[in-house]
């Protein structure tokens, strides 16, 4: 046996599959970066509505080129509440779907075109000043690389013919029969675990089947257990999430392997109706040529059209499978429930719903973020109702006291979670848009907790006054809850133009801005008059200018969250 030949094997397999992987992973962040809020707009669009869910399912992973990323996105937004575990599942449904279209992508024959397309891109991604453009010629970069990777493992595939031994090795995988079908099935579930992409698997098998070194059936079969393997990514993304990530990510395990045994229980006639679908005239008049024919290459036979019997056995496994266990979706979520119980001891260590599954999709991952900013401003209005009704009663409610300070001091650990969370995002390679709102984001986070310091201690005033025997006048009292009253609606507008990406903020909110601040020069003009009757205790006078310097200090931090979400520096 040729030692410099088996090197050259070993090389040239490595090197195709590290070329194809990293085509993969530039093409999926590519297509993200180009997609962008279509991405975000689609994943918001996955009702309880299993066919919907499915659908979005499909179109997510046709962007994201990976059903593995897209089941790990999916069990960290049912991880964050941000998805039912209805939805979750109709979403995987599809996911299995949408991967597919690798498949059909390695149909197109241009593979001889992988290296000048890589290059062309290279050069554009490299040289424009255009985001858009850049990632659009990263994701056509992408492509160039699957192809260019799939040709050098093609080429290595051909070497093994020269190595009879090898070929004898490949000869024994064999699905003639039963065993021998779930035996390959194996191989294929081994390999994608191992590899940790069923597509580069589907590369592999597509190279040894081009070059005759596996028959078709084997082939077919390796890709049955490819759908098994891929279910590693979101079942090891589950561990440690909480019980309904992990009814999700279940579900993907049972779903494929419940999907391959009844396709290989009727493996045979299944093949039979592929090989009838591929040899349709339809089929040849698209593609141009006989599917399954060989052509003489240097005296030996190759399946040069074998890619898209390749390509329609997974798509028709994974369609068939949905469609069969699509109406039962229900039946699968009363069927999870009773499988993995929900924990007694509550399972959050965390106070966000931010999850590091997402950063593996930075514009999915930026969205997480802006919810939690959000519920930072709901949380922020909902503190200025209780300091308005604890100033106005005569005895304060203890519990409601004890509710402010503990969201004040939540409120702290939430902005730490939140700028953890967007510094480990933008550590990685994100599209420039996506940096620049995670900037803002940060800077949202550190003005919504100054808030809610500021809230909190206009409760503390009144606490210390109360302590002391003294009170705010009753006039005083309605005077603040008139301005508390305004300042809310202030808040609560900058809250609906976050939730609404609302770029003109600042000029919608001018006027409430504006009357805010001439409220409190007029509240400290009429103090300085009450001053000189020398009716008011020192106590109450410095309570009540700390109070009025509390809500200047909330409307201009509130002013700042809209001059970050207009994109101001």
């Amino acid at each position: 046996m040729d030692i410099k030949t088996i090197t050259n094997l070993v090389c040239e397999i490595l090197g195709g599959l590290g070329i194809f992987l990293l085509g993969l992973k530039y093409m999926s962040e590519g297509m993200q970066a180009v997609a962008g809020s279509s991405l975000r707009r689609m994943i918001a669009v996955a009702t309880s509505n299993r066919l919907l869910a499915t659908c979005v399912g499909v179109i997510v992973t046709c962007i994201v080129q990976s059903s593995s990323v897209t089941t790990v996105m999916v069990v960290g937004f049912v991880n964050s509440g941000v998805m039912l575990l209805s939805q979750a599942i109709g979403v995987i449904m599809g996911a299995n779907i949408g991967t597919t279209i690798t498949g059909w992508i390695l149909v197109l024959k241009i593979g001889k075109y992988g290296l000048p397309l890589l290059g062309v891109a290279a050069f554009v991604y490299l040289f424009s000043r255009n985001d858009r453009w850049r990632y659009r010629a990263m994701a056509i970069m992408g492509i160039g690389m699957v192809f260019f990777g799939l040709e050098i493992m093609k080429d290595a595939c051909a070497i093994i013919k020269s190595l009879p031994e090898f070929e004898a090795w490949f000869q024994r995988f064999q699905a003639d029969t039963y065993l021998g079908v779930l035996s390959c099935a194996m191989v294929g579930c081994f390999l994608t675990v191992i590899v940790q992409s069923s597509s580069a698997t589907l590369g592999i098998t597509i190279s040894l089947a081009t070059q005759g070194l596996i028959s078709y059936e084997t082939a077919a079969a390796l890709v049955l257990g490819e759908n098994i393997g891929t279910t590693i990514t979101a079942f090891l993304a589950s561990i440690g999430a909480n019980t309904n990530a992990r009814r999700a990510a279940y579900f993907h395990v049972i779903f494929n392997m419940m999907g391959v045994l009844w396709i290989t229980a009727i493996f045979h006639w299944y093949i039979d109706g592929i090989q009838w679908l591929v040899e349709t005239e339809f089929m040849q008049w698209l593609l141009g040529e006989d599917l399954t024919d060989a052509v003489m290459s240097d005296g030996t036979p190759v399946y040069p059209n074998i890619t898209a019997a390749i390509a329609a056995t997974h798509s028709v496994f994974n369609v068939a499978n949905t469609l069969m266990f699509l109406p039962f979706l229900p039946v699968f979520v009363k069927l999870l429930t009773r499988l993995v119980p929900a924990k007694e001891i509550g399972e959050m260590t965390r106070l966000t719903d931010l999850d590091v599954r997402m950063l593996e999709t930075p514009l999915l991952a930026i969205e997480q973020s802006r919810n939690e900013l959000k519920k930072m401003g709901e949380d922020c209005i909902q503190m200025l109702g209780w300091c308005a009704e604890l100033v106005e009663q005569d005895e304060p409610d203890k519990s409601l006291g004890d509710n402010l300070r503990r969201t004040e001091q939540k409120l702290d650990a939430v902005q730490d979670e939140v700028a953890e969370f967007i510094t480990n995002l933008l550590s990685g390679n994100v599209p420039h848009a996506v940096a620049e709102d995670a900037q803002h984001q940060v800077r949202m986070a550190d003005e919504y907790e100054s808030v809610s310091d500021y809230i909190a201690n206009l409760d503390s005033f009144d606490r210390k006054l109360r302590r002391d025997g003294f009170r705010f006048t009753e006039e005083q009292r309605s005077d603040l809850v008139a301005l508390n009253r305004h300042v809310t609606d202030y808040l609560r507008d900058i809250n609906v133009a976050l939730a609404k990406d609302n770029r003109n903020v600042l000029l919608d909110t001018e006027t409430k801005a504006a009357r805010i601040r001439v409220q409190i020069k007029q509240l400290r003009r009429k103090h300085l008059e009450e001053l000189s009757n020398g009716a008011l205790s020192p106590p109450v006078i410095v309570a009540w200018l700390a109070a009025l310097n509390a809500y200047t200090r909330v409307r201009d931090h509130a002013q700042n969250i809209a001059e970050a979400i207009a994109g101001n520096k």
